[in-house]
This record gives structure tokens, C-alpha cells and sequence, in this order.
């Protein structure tokens, strides 16, 4: 169907104050206004509704559209409006309508159908879809208005925005609903993100001896030491860690897969005695989400002075002032080297700069400035 004639339509149906629009859903046109509830309707204020046409979305289909429209439309006006008329039609001569909770499911459905369903796939579909699929009309059918609605009630050019659009997008594609999310997704990159007033490592490890719980001050010093996620504390190799080996590997119940981190600062892993595993009693079988969701409450509740995610961009700063390449800090923090690029090196700052000149030219085994013969002494090797 040619989509600039059904806007063509609409627009005119809005000029004309007719208070009703033509929408498609798949191959059929419907109705859509502000109508009074149904008969044995438990509603009792006019709303937005649909009326199924039974018509298809051709161009003789349209111009019926129109017209029903336009009666529709002078009904609400002069407040003649009865649901009997619209409601006497066979149900068979209308398309059945799938609505979003139930469109919903059936992508859940396929989209562990074409991955496999463990904990990186559980939480990345509650995270990235479900958390924004529940905020659309769910008894609703599925048009580009009501995705519109979800994307415009985000803060544009923020990663809400940027995930709400691609989310959509997805499902929209599923269900056959074309909408083009393009121009709403966004100039949100990491790089455009204020820094966090990240706290000093001194700071971290006098919070690390004011924890009085010695499970979660054992999570704290993992997360201090070796930058990892939340949820990742719980989901490591824990004989490794009791037989003294400082170099943690991750599961492939992880967000990223299985993965090894080493600490920085190595210093830290006796220091904070981690190879005694204690854990505090969290439900394993719970999501990485979920878990991931029960330490940053811990640490809010327990008034630690920054976020536990704060540790793990502590990490990554402390990585790259001591030089690790990086490729392989990315890969120990579970990025791509492009993401943590974008991440982390906008937040490096002067005083960042100097330290790794410090440590750089420091090295007893760095490359020693040349010496010219007959110009030894007196000449500054730099200002």
C-alpha cells in the first residue's frame, strides 16, 4: 500500500477537525478515535479505541476508509454515536487482533528460539527488551503511535533513548509494523557522558576496612581489585580462588561469557584477604540482573560513598595509567576494544597523563636519551 496516501488521508481527516484517523495493521485498515466505552465495558470515560473495518489496505480500501472516517467522525460530532452499528458485523469478517502482551510473547518465544537461553541471554532480554516492551499499551494492538509515544517519553540523545529505539525497532520489525525510529535514536554516544567523580584508591581501601560485614566486604575488595560486574562476584571460579591463584575466571554464566582478570593492584589480593571466599547469602539461581541489582541496594543501604559500578571504572582508569594495552584491558573487563575506548579514554585527565610519565620514564630498563659526542654536559635532554 502506498503509505504517503494513507498520510495524505490522515492529514486531511485532521484539517477537517474529524477527530478520527485511518491506521494499518498488517494488511487491514481500522478506525481510531475517542469513543465511549463498549457495552459491559468496566470503563466508564471515553477513550482511544479502534473499530475493525474488515477492509483491506488497498487504494479502493482507503478511499472506504476515508469515508467511514468521515461518518464516524460526524457521529462523535453531533454526539450520535452507538456502538450497536459498529458491532452487529459476523466476528469473522474482521481480521483477529493480536495484542502487544500477546505479540510480546511470541518475540520472547523466537528470540530463544535463535539463541540459546542461559543467564547473558536472560538478562540481556530483560534489560534491553522487556524493560522497554512493558512500557507500551499491552491490551493495545502494536501501531506506530503508541512505539512513538514509548521513544518520545525518553530524554533524546540519551542511552534510555538510543536502547528504547533499538528495542522497538526490533519487535516492530517482528510484527511487521513499519516505523522509522531513525531520526528519534540520537547523538548518544559514550564519549558524550560526563565523567563519574570517581573516588581515590586510598578512599577505596579505607571504605574496604569500614565494611563490617565480612561477606560483603569480601565482595567489595573482588570488585575493587579486579573491576568486575555486579553480578560477576558470584559467578567465578571459587576453588581457584581458595587455592591462592589471584587470577580470577569468570563463568560463562556471566553477561560476557567466560572470561580471566587480573588485579590491579596485585597488592590487594592479600591485602583484602580474597582468597578466602566468603559470599553473603544471595539466590544464585536469580538473573545477573537481579543479583547485580542486590549489591547496588547493599551499597546504598550500607551508605558506601559511590556506586559499586564506580569500583569497576576505577579499575579501568587504574589499567590504563599503568599502561596495560588496550586490548587487554577490554578483554578482562568483557568490552570490545572500540567500547572501552569510548568509555574510558575521554576520562583520562592531566593528572592521569603525568602519573604514566611518571611510571613510564621511571623504568629502569626504558630506552636511555642518545649522548652526541662533545655534547654531554650542559644540554637539557627536554624542558
Amino acid at each position: 500500500m502506498n503509505h504517503l496516501a494513507l498520510t495524505k488521508i490522515n492529514d486531511r481527516l485532521k484539517i477537517a477537525q474529524t477527530g478520527v484517523r485511518i491506521q494499518q495493521v498488517s494488511n487491514r485498515l481500522y478506525l481510531r478515535a475517542t469513543l465511549p466505552p463498549k457495552p459491559n465495558s468496566t470503563k466508564t470515560k471515553p477513550y482511544q479505541q479502534r473499530i475493525a473495518l474488515g477492509i483491506y489496505a488497498s487504494d479502493e480500501g482507503l478511499k472506504r476508509a476515508e469515508a467511514e472516517a468521515r461518518l464516524l467522525g460526524g457521529l462523535i460530532a453531533c454526539k450520535n454515536f452507538r456502538w450497536d452499528a459498529y458491532l452487529k458485523a459476523p466476528p469473522d469478517e474482521f481480521l483477529p487482533v493480536e495484542t502487544i502482551e500477546v505479540l510480546i510473547q511470541r518475540f520472547e518465544k523466537y528470540y530463544f528460539q535463535t539463541r540459546e537461553r542461559n543467564q547473558q541471554t536472560q538478562t540481556t532480554w530483560l534489560i534491553d527488551y522487556w524493560r522497554i516492551f512493558k512500557k507500551l499499551p499491552q491490551t493495545e494492538v502494536l501501531l506506530p503511535d503508541n512505539i512513538l509515544e514509548v521513544v518520545t517519553a525518553t530524554v533524546p540523545d540519551s542511552k534510555t533513548r538510543k536502547r528504547t529505539c533499538m528495542a522497538l525497532s526490533a519487535i516492530a520489525r517482528f510484527a511487521q509494523v513499519e516505523v522509522n525510529l531513525k531520526p528519534y535514536k540520537g547523538r548518544y554516544s559514550p564519549r558524550l557522558v560526563t565523567p563519574r567523580d570517581l573516588p581515590t584508591d586510598t578512599t577505596i581501601a579505607k571504605t574496604f576496612y569500614e565494611i563490617e560485614s565480612e561477606a560483603w566486604r569480601w565482595v567489595y575488595g573482588m570488585l575493587a581489585t579486579y573491576g568486575l560486574r555486579n553480578h560477576e562476584v558470584f559467578r567465578l571460579d571459587f576453588v581457584a580462588l581458595a587455592n591462592g591463584n589471584y587470577i580470577v575466571s569468570i563463568g560463562e554464566n556471566s553477561k560476557t561469557g567466560s572470561r580471566r582478570v587480573w588485579p590491579c593492584y596485585p597488592e590487594w589480593f592479600a591485602e583484602f584477604g580474597l582468597q578466602n571466599v566468603r559470599l553473603p547469602q544471595v539466590d544464585l539461581n536469580q538473573s545477573n540482573a537481579a543479583i547485580g541489582h542486590v549489591v547496588t541496594v547493599w551499597f546504598r543501604r550500607h551508605q558506601i560513598p559511590f556506586a559499586p559500578y564506580n569500583l569497576r571504572h576505577c579499575w579501568a582508569v587504574r589499567a590504563l595509567e599503568f599502561g596495560l594495552d588496550i586490548s587487554l584491558a577490554a578483554q578482562q573487563m568483557g568490552h570490545s576494544a572500540k567500547v572501552h575506548s569510548e568509555l574510558y579514554h575521554h576520562w583520562i585527565s592531566e593528572k592521569h597523563h603525568q602519573r604514566a610519565f611518571e611510571l613510564m620514564t621511571n623504568k629502569s630498563d626504558r630506552p636511555l636519551v642518545p649522548k652526541i659526542l662533545g655534547h654531554q654536559n650542559g644540554v637539557k635532554s627536554f624542558d
